[in-house]
């Protein structure tokens, strides 16, 4: 499977909304969203990988 990298330059408030969000989305929010359950795994997959980087960055709301 290739990877890519994504570089996105936020500022602080954004970040931290951003953080608030992939914190609180959960599978019933995509899943209305996802073709099906497959593309619902991939977005959760996806906003996890969002929230871990994000709070690396000091962004890691409770």
């Amino acid at each position: 499977m290739e990877h890519v990298i994504v570089t996105v330059e936020l500022d602080a408030e954004q970040a931290w909304a951003l953080a608030q969000l992939v914190k609180r989305i959960g599978w019933a929010d995509c899943r209305s969203l996802a073709e099906d359950e497959e593309q619902t795994r991939l977005m959760i997959q996806a906003t996890e990988r969002v929230r871990a980087a994000l709070a690396a960055a000091g962004f890691a709301p409770r």
